[in-house]
């Protein structure tokens, strides 16, 4: 497996992408194995250096994830598929053979460098530690040339030892050197500190790339990447919309388009030219959009609308003054277009009478690469929504296509749901729902509402205890007959399981979506039955 050429990677920043493993630690965002592909090969159209694709030894589930994104994603030409793995022997063998089948394949081990974790977590000293980390970094040398090496916590770890454990990386043949701030804990100007006294105190750091991971907590994420940058770290590891464990990761959308609009200010600091149009990344900015909307969807975490970049508000404009300005000039008001994140107002020229390969033939240009099969579904989704809806935008076909491809765990199905409600009524919902065996079930009940009396009507019918934590309902575009989009999240003592659904009937988008989150739990506790039977 071949590993980055370090001399060649010191005029760009390499993007790490780590949605699929730290992003999907955070609760609720749990993804099955076609949810992930899916995604990872969302995120190799949109030109991420590695994908972080899980943490092999975890579970079977994620060994097959990890394993199957190699298979699928990492070619030649496609991005370094990664497996996280502690320092222990059983971990790095896990994850060596989940990413063999990938041409550029890489393992990434871990061991924690601070005091704090060295005390009460790991329970060794100093000395174990720096052993283990030579020692696990060789062993899994010897499954993969490609090895990255983190000493976790390293902005609480003292830096004396911290370049201690790193030089012993480095002469065991690690590739790439991360420098994490797990808890969130740095700022900038700190962090910048830190990667600036790695490389001037660290002996044979030009054997290697430094990289960065960071946390959100106290919303210093992005600043302290860019001081990174700035003082010679060449890796970034984000996640797309900033999701992971507790405030999230640095979010990629984020760190990229920074290094997008103020490329001239940090030309120099990668030995550019300040005035190079050439980018700092390889990332294709105009897919972001795409994959911040199916990285949303998948996991329930919605995206708030004043987010940086991919928040619904994020290009729209409501003060007069701005208004004005924007007609005027753009420049005025926005330091980036909106058509460089993939956003686009157009309306499509489809309708009711328009055909398949018409269809077939938008969706291409969208970037959407469908089976016959998916295209199949999706163009009958397209045809009922066409004949509800007079103007389809590109955003009602991105709705419809998302919602019908990530329908991968189909154990029931609804098949019909019949409200009745109103304001002198007792709102009453009848759900019919197709079961794994093929049967057909009914049933209705009354509820404060009419999703309330769905719910409890699908409730009958699926009899799996839950609680419903989070229900969201938005609208894809403007105008009464737009798509609604339904998130739920419900909570199990197999943990936190969401559901997506986009309909132009709002409570058919709410019912379908409640199937989806079951239809996951169902899933869980089929795969953990089958698990204690072995």
């Amino acid at each position: 497996m071949s590993i980055p050429d370090q001399a060649a990677e010191q005029d760009r920043v390499i993007i790490f992408d780590t949605t699929l493993r730290d992003g999907e630690q955070c609760p609720g965002a749990t993804l099955n194995v076609e949810e992930k592909l899916i995604i990872a090969r969302q995120l190799a159209k949109l030109g991420v250096d590695v994908i972080e694709a899980g943490f092999a030894i975890a579970s079977p589930g994620d060994f097959e994830a990890v394993q199957k994104i190699a298979e699928a994603v990492g070619t030649v030409d496609g991005p370094i598929v990664c497996s996280l793995a502690r320092a222990i022997k059983a971990d790095i063998k896990a994850a060596a053979e989940a990413v063999k089948p990938a041409a550029k394949g890489r393992i990434h081990t871990f061991i924690s460098t601070s005091d704090i974790h060295l005390e009460y977590q790991l329970r060794k000293s100093r000395s174990e530690v720096l052993a283990i980390a030579e020692e696990m970094v060789s062993y899994a040398k010897s499954f993969c040339d490609d090895v990255e090496f983190s000493p976790m916590d390293a902005t609480r770890s003292d830096p004396d030892y911290l370049y201690s454990v790193l030089e012993a990386a480095i002469r065991a043949g690690a590739t790439t050197l991360n420098i994490p701030d797990t808890v969130g804990y740095s700022t900038p100007e700190e962090f910048g500190a830190l990667i600036r006294g790695i490389k001037q105190n660290v002996r044979g750091i030009d054997k290697a790339i430094i990289s960065v991971h960071g946390h959100n907590d106290l919303g210093l994420a992005v600043a302290n990447f860019l001081e990174a940058v700035k003082n010679g770290a060449r890796q970034l590891e984000c996640a797309i919309n900033g999701i992971g464990e507790r405030a999230g990761n640095t979010a990629l959308e984020e760190v990229v388009m920074a290094l997008h609009v103020r490329r001239q200010y940090f030309n120099p600091f990668l030995g550019r030219a300040v005035d190079s149009e050439v980018p700092l990344t390889k990332i294709d900015t105009i897919q972001i959009h795409k994959t911040s909307r199916l990285v949303s969807q998948f996991t329930g975490m919605l995206v708030q609308a004043n987010k940086a970049i991919v928040g619904a508000n994020a290009f729209a404009h409501e003060s007069g003054i701005h208004q004005d300005g924007i007609l005027k000039n753009k420049l005025t008001y926005e330091i980036m277009d909106a058509q460089s994140i993939g956003l686009t107002d157009n309306l499509i020229v489809l309708g009711k009478h328009s055909g398949r390969h018409a269809f077939g033939a938008r969706l291409n240009e969208l970037g959407f690469e469908l089976s016959e099969q998916e295209l199949n579904k999706a163009f009958v989704r397209f045809k009922e929504l066409a004949d509800k809806k007079k103007d389809i935008s590109d955003w009602d076909l991105e709705a419809i296509v998302n919602d019908e491809i990530r329908k991968v765990t189909k154990a029931f199905q609804l098949e019909q749901v019949q409200v009745s409600c109103g304001d002198r009524s007792v709102p009453t919902a009848t759900v019919t729902i197709l079961t794994p065996e093929g049967k057909e079930i009914t049933d209705a009940a009354v509820g404060t509402g009419p999703v309330d009396a769905v719910y409890k009507a699908i409730n009958r019918l699926i009899d799996v205890p839950n609680q419903l934590i989070e229900f969201s309902v938005q609208s894809v575009t403007a105008g009464i007959d737009a798509l609604g989009e339904v998130t739920i999240r419900l909570k199990h003592e197999r943990g936190i399981f969401s559901g997506h659904a986009a309909n132009t009937d709002i409570i058919v988008a709410s019912a379908t979506a409640y199937i989806d989150a079951l239809n996951k739990l169902h899933h869980a506790l089929v795969s953990t039955q089958k698990l204690e039977k072995v």
